[in-house]
């Protein structure tokens, strides 16, 4: 994601840009006794607040991490997320729903735009 994970805007369906805050990561168990890493952001569109958790269930990140050989890691993890976050916005996917499970095929295809986008990135250094 070449845009910060911590701080970004992306446009809704209509173009609405909405800005997104990275608030927390922390594992699920901790919280809703589920096996994922649980990552939270803000959304504010048009003056509206609203909290979004992104789950990611730990069995699927290890898989993926091992798959692709990048170590699991909170940063890792947090941009996997705002991927998905990204991507929720700008389709208006599960948008209503405070809490989304993303499924291995989702995790695993933002590891590979990840990768990808650092990749790219390199070869310009």
């Amino acid at each position: 994601m070449s845009v910060p994970f911590r701080q970004f805007t992306a446009p809704d369906l209509f173009g609405v840009p909405v800005q997104v805050e990275f608030l927390w990561i922390q594992n699920g168990i901790a919280i809703r006794h589920a096996d994922t890493v649980d990552v939270k952001f803000e959304i504010v569109s048009e003056g509206q607040r609203e909290e979004k958790v992104l789950a990611l269930p730990h069995p699927y990140l290890l898989r993926v991490s091992a798959d692709s050989g990048h170590a699991l890691t909170d940063p890792w993890c947090s941009r996997l997320a705002a991927l998905h976050l990204k991507y929720m916005i700008e389709s208006g996917d599960d948008l209503e729903k405070p809490l989304v499970t993303l499924t291995a095929g989702q995790i695993a295809q933002y590891a590979e735009q990840l990768k990808t986008e650092l990749t790219e990135a390199h070869s310009f250094v």
